[in-house]
C-alpha cells in the first residue's frame, strides 16, 4: 500500500476555495436554468446528470464497500434529506428570493449542525457558540425583514424562509452522514444521492404542476449540465482532496466562504445588490457565525 502523498503549501487551501466558489455557484446556475425549465425538470436533470457522471467511477465505488445490517436506513434518511427534501426546498427558495440572499442563509448550517450535535450527539458546545449563533439569528431575521419584492424575486422573505428550511434537512443529512463516513466513501454516499435523488424526482416530472419543456433553451440546459457534472464532481472532489491534507475543523470554516461568494457572484453575473441595511444584516450574520465556531487556543 503506498502511502499518501502529503501536499505542503497553499495548494490544499486552494481546492477548498475552488470547491466553495464551486458551490455558491449553483445558487447562480440554479436561477439562471429556472428562467428556462421548470424546477422539477432542473432537479431531476441536475440528479440524472450526476448519475450518468458516478456510473462511470461505478465499479471503483463497488469496491470500497462495508456494508452492515441495516445501514440502508440511514443512507435512505441521508438521501431523503439531501438531495430530496433539500433540493425541493432550494428549489422553491431560488424561485421567490435572490440568489444572494439565499446564499446568506447557508451561513445558518453550522450553527443547526452545532445544535444538532449538542441535542442528539451530546456534544459539548461552550457559551460562545450559543453568543454566536444567536447573533447570526438576528442577522438573517435582519436580513429578511429588510427584503423587498421584485420580478426576480417575487416573495423574499417565503423564499428566505424555504433556504431556511432547505438547511434543516442539510442537517439532518450532516449528522447521518458522520455516522456512515467511518464506512463508506464520501463519493459512494454522494452517488447514491444522486442515484436516489434521480428515483425520487422521476414521478414529479408527472405531476400535474410540473411543466414539461417545450422548447430547448441552450444557456438553462448548459446550467443544468454545469450543476449535475461540475457541482457534483467537481466541487466535491475539490473538498475531498482538501480535507485529506487539512484538519478537518479548518477545512469546516471555510464552508463560511459560501456566502461572501454568493453575494460577489449575484453581483457579478445576476446585478444583484443588497441594501446598505441588507449588507450590515449580512455582516452581522458573517460575525455570529464566526463566533460560533471560533474556539479560543490554549
Amino acid at each position: 500500500m503506498q502511502p499518501v502523498k502529503k501536499y505542503s503549501g497553499h495548494i490544499p487551501s486552494i481546492a477548498l476555495i475552488a470547491a466553495m466558489v464551486l458551490w455558491a455557484s449553483s445558487f447562480i446556475a440554479l436561477k439562471i436554468a429556472f428562467r428556462g425549465y421548470d424546477p422539477m425538470v432542473v432537479i431531476f436533470g441536475r440528479m440524472f446528470v450526476a448519475s450518468l457522471c458516478f456510473l462511470v467511477v461505478g465499479k471503483r465505488l463497488a469496491q470500497s464497500l462495508d456494508y452492515r445490517r441495516g445501514d440502508y436506513k440511514l443512507i435512505g434518511f441521508m438521501a431523503f434529506c439531501e438531495p430530496c427534501l433539500y433540493f425541493i426546498f432550494e428549489a422553491k427558495a431560488i424561485e421567490n428570493t435572490t440568489a444572494s440572499q439565499a446564499g446568506l442563509i447557508t451561513a445558518m448550517l453550522p450553527i443547526l449542525v452545532m445544535a444538532a450535535a449538542c441535542f442528539l450527539l451530546k456534544e459539548v458546545v461552550k457559551k460562545r457558540a450559543w453568543f454566536g449563533a444567536t447573533i447570526a439569528v438576528i442577522g438573517v431575521c435582519w436580513l429578511t425583514a429588510e427584503s423587498t419584492p421584485t420580478a426576480d424575486a417575487p416573495n423574499p422573505i417565503l423564499g428566505n424562509f424555504y433556504e431556511f428550511l432547505a438547511m434543516v434537512c442539510a442537517t439532518g443529512y450532516t449528522i447521518s452522514l458522520k455516522k456512515l463516513t467511518s464506512r463508506y466513501s464520501p463519493f459512494f454516499l454522494t452517488a447514491m444521492q444522486a442515484v436516489l435523488g434521480s428515483v425520487f424526482y422521476l414521478p414529479l416530472l408527472f405531476l400535474p404542476t410540473t411543466e414539461m419543456p417545450h422548447s430547448f433553451e441552450l444557456v438553462p440546459f448548459i446550467a443544468i449540465l454545469y450543476l449535475g457534472g461540475v457541482i457534483t464532481l467537481g466541487a466535491y472532489g475539490l473538498y475531498n482532496f482538501g480535507l485529506k491534507h487539512v484538519p478537518a475543523s479548518r477545512a469546516a470554516i471555510y464552508v463560511n466562504m459560501i456566502p461572501v461568494f454568493s453575494v460577489i457572484l449575484g453581483w457579478a453575473i445576476l446585478g444583484e445588490t443588497l441594501s446598505g441595511s441588507q449588507s450590515i444584516a449580512a455582516m452581522v450574520v458573517m460575525v455570529g457565525v464566526v463566533l460560533s465556531q471560533y474556539e479560543k487556543s490554549n
